[in-house]
């Protein structure tokens, strides 16, 4: 259970720091964009930590407020749902 966790957390960020790359791509040769819902929505579903060293390394969507601030606080979350779940199931044990 806790390799497919793992393999999932990969994949997401993986593809969420694609999506943030291939977004800024777009926006540079005006194109269709990639829309911010679902930049946040994969980044809410995991892909934390890929949206954040997407919007760094791709120097993309850092001057949104709720990218800015918005992205830091999801990462925080699943820190500490991550944190609680570990302490919650290893007592049980």
């Amino acid at each position: 259970m806790t390799h497919l966790l793992l393999y999932y957390i990969l994949a997401v960020n993986l593809l969420t720091f694609a999506t943030y790359g291939i977004d800024k791509y777009k926006a540079r040769h005006a194109r269709w964009r990639v829309r911010e819902a679902l930049l946040l929505l994969l980044a809410a579903l995991g892909g934390s930590i890929g949206a954040l060293l997407g919007m760094h390394l791709f120097c993309h969507k850092t001057q949104h407020k709720k990218f800015r601030y918005g992205v830091p606080l999801i990462l925080l979350a699943q820190v500490a749902v991550a944190v609680f779940c570990y302490y919650r199931y290893t007592s049980m044990v």
